[in-house]
């Protein structure tokens, strides 16, 4: 069976954990609960008429004491980017946390999922940091793990590139 792995990079908070969660499981938990190293999910996903499977690597949140360990990405098929919408901060720190993953991984498919887009009222980002993301050659998509808005289509969006980008992991 084809295998895709996927990590799942963002700052402390910014709904990793809940992403996954919502699409492996179908289900929300307004309990936080921090992520300790790595926890790791699968589902199988159906690619242009082949099923792959996606392991999820939701890797712990960074800080300001504590980096992502590179060991983590090592030999990932893509990378899925997660920033809260309501805190800008976990947009500021994105090109710190591309170029640890590059280093670790190499270039691989990767997108930037805006979380938390149910939170209107909150909500910080503008049109522009969009724009300067794609900019950048980033596939942006606006996720809610709340609701599920946007969650299949991002992960369903990441399995195709993996399999475009066909090849062994780094």
């Amino acid at each position: 069976m084809n295998q895709k792995k996927v990590c799942m990079v963002g700052l402390f908070g910014t709904g990793k954990t809940s992403l996954v969660q919502q699409f492996v499981h179908s289900i929300f938990s307004v309990k936080y609960h921090s992520t300790v190293g790595v926890k790791i999910d699968r589902k199988v996903v159906e690619v242009e008429g082949a099923p792959v499977t996606l392991v999820l690597w939701d890797l712990a949140g960074r800080d300001a004491s504590q980096d992502i360990p590179a060991s983590y990405l090592r030999g990932s098929h893509a990378v899925f980017y997660v920033v809260d919408g309501t805190r800008r901060e976990t947009l500021e720190q994105l090109s710190e946390l591309r170029e640890l993953a590059r280093t670790a991984a190499g270039e691989v498919p990767s997108a930037v999922a805006l979380n938390k887009i149910d939170l209107t009222e909150q909500w910080i980002l503008k049109p522009a940091d969009e724009a300067a993301l794609a900019a950048q050659g980033l596939h942006v998509l606006k996720t809610s793990a709340k609701t599920g808005a946007g969650v299949e289509e991002a992960f369903h969006w990441l399995a195709r590139e993996t399999v475009r980008a066909g090849g062994t992991p780094a």
